[in-house]
């Protein structure tokens, strides 16, 4: 076991003899406290669910609940049973998946370019910002059915829409991470005689990945709000079409499994993409899960 002698104050010392004590926390015991953390973030998250769907459950087969409005898990259950056995939930779960992929690479690629223009320019911000930041404030489904005429009752429109979308949410994340990287980096860089392109590769950009990483969370969720809003307005496969088209026919069990399903596709892809920026900015961990450094 690792010890540390601390020097301690005149007062504190027996005698006028130096003490010797053994440090607080040691790497074993900090590897422990991290592992007990964990294993209670696993327990509280898998166990708020389980709680309320229990509760649930209870409320609708002891009547506290209308199950035609609030049909009992075991009730969704079974639907969901039905609509695997078919076929039929992951042809709309592949159908939704693929637009939300679609629409977040273009919003990506798109957003990333602007907000490193932006971030990275004085007079591109000054040009382009205000315009950028009134039509980010204009609702995206508000926009829906000019995309329409354009494209088509295809689904391009539907691609372009959350693309869109996702564009704002990864324009405004980047430029605000170009724009917090600290001064004290660039004059480093100026100390070394490096370039513009040095600059930017070596410096501006390791700089602000972590807070595109972020940005690139809240867009992957956001593109799914968005992909189940069109499915709603226009479309005949996708988990929104079969949420709004349950509720049509009045089927509660099956607009809860479309609900269910639109939930673990936005936590899964939101933690694909947190797995992938660990992996890729480990130095990064902190900022990145929004942690306590003091407790790592």
């Amino acid at each position: 076991m690792t010890q540390v002698t601390a020097i301690v104050p005149p007062d504190e010392q027996a005698n006028g003899r130096l003490v010797r004590r053994e440090a607080s926390t040691t790497p074993e015991r900090a590897a422990g406290r991290r592992r007990r953390r964990r294993i209670a973030e696993i327990v509280l998250g898998f166990g708020a669910p389980v709680v309320l769907f229990v509760l649930w459950q209870v409320a609708a087969t002891s009547g506290a609940v209308n199950p035609l409005f609030f049909p009992a898990p075991t009730k969704v259950w079974d639907a969901a049973v039905e609509l695997i056995k078919s076929g039929e939930l992951f042809e709309h779960l592949w159908v939704s998946l693929t637009r939300v992929l679609i629409g977040c690479g273009m919003g990506v690629v798109t957003g990333v370019a602007a907000g490193v223009a932006l971030g990275a320019s004085r007079w591109v911000r000054a040009t382009l910002e205000p315009l950028l930041s009134a039509l980010y404030t204009v609702p995206k489904l508000a926009v829906f059915p000019l995309l329409l005429l354009i494209f088509g009752l295809t689904d391009t429109a539907l691609n372009v829409a959350i693309g869109m979308t996702v564009f704002f949410f990864m324009w405004v994340s980047t430029m605000t991470a170009f724009l917090a990287v600290s001064p004290g980096h660039r004059e480093v860089a100026q100390s070394f005689d490096a370039g513009p392109w040095q600059t930017f590769r070596h410096v501006m950009f390791p700089a602000a990945l972590p807070q595109m990483f972020i940005g690139l969370r809240m867009s992957v969720s956001v593109a799914v709000l968005m992909m189940v809003g069109v499915e709603f307005t226009q479309a005949n496969k996708g988990i929104g079409y079969l949420i709004w088209y349950s509720w049509t026919l009045f089927q509660a069990p099956r607009m809860y499994v479309g609900i269910v399903a639109v939930a673990l596709m936005g936590l899964l892809l939101s933690n694909i993409v947190k797995w992938v920026s660990l992996l890729v900015l480990p130095w990064a961990r902190v900022e990145i899960e929004g942690g306590d450094r003091n407790l790592l």
